[in-house]
């Protein structure tokens, strides 16, 4: 069964954020708003944060809730913020922020996914260089046949 994790209305090509925390909570704001999370999700995502960096290298980070925050999600989704200016992430760039809500451990699929793409340089150009929220969807659609 597919599952539409991500859509092009959970895509922001210019986030506003500057700071790791920032990010975080423009991230939850946006997967609240897709109706996939409760407001208490954000909270979850910080502490996975202050435990774990979620970092993934190439430009990318894909923060998450804890394992304890399963009751704040309520359906699986992506959300994807890209950034202009690099934003400071425990010392490392980021451009691209992928948060994600798994419901009954369908993310684990979504990030295998996601991995794939920012291990592929040119995949990531192509993301960054991106002019519409269809663009990015086409590039990482495959994370939709995942879930």
């Amino acid at each position: 069964m597919t599952t539409t994790v991500l859509t092009t209305d959970r895509i922001v090509l210019s986030g506003t954020a500057r700071t790791r925390d920032e990010a975080i909570a423009e991230a939850a704001r946006l997967l609240e708003a897709a109706g996939a999370v409760t407001s208490d999700y954000e909270a979850a995502m910080r502490q996975r944060e202050s435990l774990v960096s979620t970092f993934m290298g190439n430009g990318l980070a894909i923060p998450h809730g804890t394992n304890e925050a399963k009751e704040a999600i309520l359906a699986s989704a992506l959300t994807i913020v890209r950034y202009d200016e690099p934003i400071d992430w425990d010392g490392n760039p980021v451009r691209v922020v992928a948060a994600i809500a798994g419901k009954d451990g369908g993310h684990m699929a979504v990030l295998s996914s996601l991995a794939l793409v920012f291990s592929d340089d040119s995949a990531v150009e192509q993301l960054l260089a991106a002019e519409s929220p269809q663009q990015v969807l086409d590039l990482l659609g495959d994370v939709n046949d995942a879930a």
